[in-house]
């Protein structure tokens, strides 16, 4: 009898299938990678199990970073195996190829994502021919066993989903081909002059980063201007009140700093507030009622926004932390949304997701619950419930099932979602807003103070929230959330008893938080604050809502941008790609509305309005366009908007001018350069402009992290401005710490003022830290010794593993560090963690690693081999116990917290942070400080210490 495989995107999803149709068509029989009965075959993928690569005869090897081979614009694509899933692919694989299966049933995410999972493993499965059996398409928007026998009922044809897949296939090709290319064709431009300089490009992430880069650009050029506020206090019977003057007059101009009640000169405003000063007002007022409808259900954008402006997390930990309450708690429904609306047959599955609520032990939301039952607030709505808003998935709503065991952030993004879902079924907020004018005549002359107000008389949803409920108010201006104006009488004239000019100054543009990039990345760039416009721009955005937190989170990675608290920064490297592609011209990857239109021609070929050829032709004509400019660009620079540095030359004390590449003397005023300059990007890591500042007025900066060898291998270095006495000039050089003239230089070094990290272990004299090193002061010359007497140094960074100075006191004081996992082997290019120990035998620092248990454990009975070498260190070991290091005795203070008797230095280091730990005296606020309880008060001498003083204390207190 011949089956019908049916392929879901999910497990969890074939799982809800075979539930919804074992009532119709039979038990199912479970199996390791499948379902089955008579009829049907039911498997799953788990996300993408195939991904598309340029076929042999076109995959460059060798040179593919050099503009020999480019553009690569392949005929057709192969498809590979996604590594990590090989072996789901193969069980899916398998069943499709089954003879008795003789059509398949598309059974994945309703969407484009969805339409590729499938049709890419359909093709893999063919091999060099097509698979050959019809397929149909299942279609759900609701995951109810209803709707799914629904659309079992209602299969779509293969030709129906051509235009779906042509859009799918359309925008994984369009972005290889743009990746690729422009990832190669801008690094071999960005490394011409030597040295690799990887410079990644991508048809979403670099239009999402000229945005950020854009805004910047606003704000370092924004010229602050002063300007006047004139705010006056009104006596009325009933009390004082608030007013800020205004021009009725004023119209909008092209200036966007232009208000109606901004005043641009001081004499002026003060003319107004003297005017006005002492003088009765006449009043007008007008009140409106008003309404706000909550916010709409969240889609994963949404929610990444709200997370982020509430919460401060991040678009990729608020999408961690929604998958976590879908898939572990099975608390909220599938989050890689786009949708902000619920199926039309929902209406009973929100009701029962109420009655979850109300019977609940969410106390503080359980009676808003219950209300909403009992008043019958959950019926349907277009608002709410919607089939042409929902697409691949609707919109992230609360489960059935009421989670238990969240973490504290799990719990708040849930009470996020479930609010809002209340909040989408209860009534508007009813406000009254009132407006009120004052004017005050003097000399002939009007001036006019308006005063708001905005009550809330039935707080609707916003009784969900509470005491939050101000902060809710969409459109409320500080000053008057919830403000009561005190009334005046008709014809009364309220006095204005106080008038002052308030000056302030215009502000730059705010940098964009991850809330606000998110919002503009959906928009592609449009300022768009209005919650229904912006949801017609959606089809013209930058990513999906899925993609959009590994977008951000790769230009982080890559350091085209910092995350310094909320605000997302470009750096120095953003802005030299900006620069690239604007002087090259490449309009398509430095304008965020360009790409916007790509998204709205795949969404139009979804439709079948646009052809795929028509499309694909674009983009190979755009990639080869990229490419021929970068290639043929022959100019010695970019043109840019460039700096020039504060401090001078270091050979001629000329001035310091950027360019594309380098940063380069122009001479002194009437002269000519001497010569001078240096790379901007090194290594591939490019300076900030303060770096290359201090690297001129110190002639050394680092270690920093970033820069890549030849090979593509990352490496931490110094970099300095060392002397070329053959060029008579100064030039640019690494410094690995390798270099023991760095330390043997003969150059008398001060450690005055600085705190000593402990006791070197080779002469017991006080180590510091000096450069990129931390140094015995008897290994360098210094004004008490003119030549050094000791060589024990060790690096602040050891293969690329920042030793911080925490672990090099613990070095020097405990023999140990603790385990540091950010080691890169030099051999293998591979992370491993060790601890930092002294090594006596060899007088050097080492690396000791975690012991490994046996993953076979020894059979009982049966002695464990030894190795010969590890026999003859065993033998050795019993022959010659190792000695106690020498002790020396405490005084009466010391041994009062260790214990009486002969003591070493690094036995009384341990007891005495034993001791600190027992009894809780790290400092709350700095871990770094030890405070004095009675005991340690006479061996402290103080109340508190640091850390890094501990060893020399003690030592005073060892006789």
């Amino acid at each position: 009898m011949s089956k019908t495989l049916v392929i879901a995107e999910k497990p969890s999803v074939a799982q809800d299938i075979v539930r919804a149709l074992t009532p119709v068509v039979g038990k199912f029989d479970k199996y390791d990678d499948h379902f089955e009965n008579e009829r049907y075959v039911v498997t799953s993928a788990v996300g993408h199990l195939v991904e598309i690569q340029a076929p042999e005869a076109f995959d460059v090897k060798r040179g593919k970073w050099s503009f020999a081979h480019l553009p690569v614009i392949p005929p057709y694509f192969d498809l590979k195996p996604v590594d990590k899933t090989k072996s789901r692919l193969a069980a899916v694989v398998k069943q499709a190829k089954r003879k008795d299966v003789t059509q398949l049933v598309n059974a994945c995410d309703a969407g484009r994502e969805g339409e590729l999972i499938f049709r890419l493993i359909e093709q893999y499965a063919g091999g060099n021919k097509p698979l050959g059996k019809p397929v149909q398409r299942l279609w759900l928007q609701s995951m109810t066993p209803q709707a799914i026998r629904d659309g079992f009922q209602q299969l779509r044809s293969d030709a129906q989903m051509q235009g779906l897949a042509d859009a799918a296939r359309s925008r994984s090709e369009a972005d290889w081909l743009v990746g690729i290319n422009g990832t190669r064709a801008m690094t071999a431009f960005n490394s011409r002059d030597g040295g690799f300089f990887l410079t990644t490009v991508g048809r979403v992430q670099t239009p999402t980063l000229s945005l950020v880069v854009e805004r910047e650009e606003k704000i370092r050029k924004f010229i602050s201007r002063d300007y006047w506020e004139i705010h006056a206090s009104f006596a009325a019977q009933a009390g004082d009140y608030l007013g800020r003057w205004f021009d009725p007059q004023w119209k909008k101009t092209d200036d966007p700093e232009q208000r109606a009640d901004r005043v641009w000169s001081a004499p002026q405003a003060q003319a107004i507030a003297d005017a006005v000063r002492g003088r009765p007002a006449q009043v007008s007022e007008e009140s409106k009622p008003s309404t706000q409808a909550s916010g709409l259900l969240f889609d994963l954008t949404s929610l990444q926004r709200e997370a982020n402006s509430k919460f401060g997390f991040s678009a990729k930990t608020t999408l961690a932390l929604a998958q976590s309450l879908y898939e572990r708690h099975k608390a909220l429904t599938y989050p890689r949304t786009d949708s902000r609306a619920l199926p039309e047959d929902y209406v009973p599955v929100a009701q029962q997701t109420f009655a979850m609520l109300a019977g609940s032990g969410m106390a503080h939301l359980a009676p808003y619950a219950q209300m909403a039952l009992s008043q019958g607030y959950i019926r349907p709505n277009k608002r709410i419930f919607d089939n042409t808003k929902v697409s691949d998935h609707f919109a992230i709503i609360p489960t059935l099932q009421a989670p238990g065991d969240l973490s504290e952030a799990e719990q708040k993004l849930y009470d996020l979602v479930v609010r809002r879902f209340m909040a989408v079924f209860f009534p508007s907020a009813e406000y009254l807003v009132t407006t009120r004018i004052s004017k005050v005549e003097h000399a002939g002359q009007s001036h006019h103070f308006k005063t708001e107000g905005k009550v809330l008389v039935k707080p609707g949803w916003l009784a969900i929230y509470g005491k939050d409920a101000a902060s809710e108010v969409q459109d409320a201006k500080e000053g008057d959330k919830g403000q009561n104006l005190v009334p005046v009488q008709p014809g009364e004239q309220p006095l204005a008893q106080q008038a002052d000019p308030k000056a302030l100054k215009t502000r730059p543009p705010a940098r964009y938080s991850e809330a606000t990039l998110l919002g503009a990345m959906e928009s592609a760039g449009k300022q768009v604050e209005d919650e229904t416009m912006r949801e017609a721009m959606r089809e013209k955005g930058l990513g999906t809502p899925a993609t959009r937190a590994a977008i951000i989170e790769g230009l982080l990675t890559e350091k085209y941008m910092l995350r310094e608290g909320r605000e997302m920064i470009p750096t120095a490297k953003a802005f030299q790609l900006m620069t690239l592609l604007r002087g090259l011209g490449v309009q398509e990857l430095s304008r965020a509305d360009l790409t916007g239109e790509w998204e709205y021609k795949l969404a139009q070929m979804e439709k079948g309005q646009l052809s795929r050829d028509s499309f694909m032709t674009e983009i190979a004509t755009m990639t080869e366009r990229m490419v021929k400019k970068a290639k043929e660009y022959d100019r010695d620079t970019i043109p840019g908007d460039y700096v020039q540095l504060q401090a001078p030359c270091p050979n001629c004390g000329g001035a310091v001018k950027e360019n594309y590449r380098r940063y380069a003397c122009v001479g002194k005023s009437g002269a000519e350069s001497c010569g001078f300059s240096f790379g901007k990007s090194p290594a591939g890591r490019t300076f900030e402009p303060v770096e290359a500042e201090q690297l001129l007025a110190q002639r050394r900066i680092g270690p920093l992290e970033g820069f890549r060898s030849k090979a593509g291998w990352p490496f931490v270095a110094e970099i300095v401005l060392a002397y070329d006495e053959e060029a008579h000039n100064y030039k640019l050089e690494f410094d690995f710490g390798e270099d023991k003239n760095a330390i043997d230089s003969g150059e008398v070094v001060s450690f005055a003022g600085q705190q000593s990290l402990g006791a070197c272990p080779q002469c017991g004299a006080p180590v510091y830290e000096h450069g990129s090193h931390y140094v015995c002061s008897h290994a360098v010359a210094t004004t008490a010794q003119p030549a050094a007497t000791c060589n024990f140094k060790s690096g602040t960074v050891i293969l690329q593993q920042p030793v911080e100075r925490e672990q090099m006191h613990k070095l020097l004081t405990v023999g140990k560090t603790d385990l540091l996992d950010k080691f890169v082997s030099q051999r293998t290019r591979r992370a491993f963690k060790a601890f930092l120990v002294w090594d006596k035998a060899a007088g050097k620092v080492n690396f000791e690693f975690e012991p490994r248990e046996s993953k076979y454990p020894a059979k009982a009975g049966v002695a464990a081999k030894t190795t010969k070498p590890a026999a003859n260190k065993a033998a050795k070991a019993a022959k010659a116990p190792r000695q106690p290091a020498a002790g020396k005795l405490p005084s009466a203070a010391l041994a009062a917290v260790i214990g009486e008797g002969a003591v070493a230095h690094t036995e009384v280091i341990k007891k005495i942070w034993e001791y600190v730990r027992a009894h809780d005296l790290q400092d709350a606020s700095n871990k770094r400080a030890i405070n004095a309880d009675a005991k340690l008060l006479p061996v402290f001498g103080k109340p508190q210490i640091t850390m890094f003083e501990l060893a020399g204390i003690v030592g005073k207190h060892l006789g």
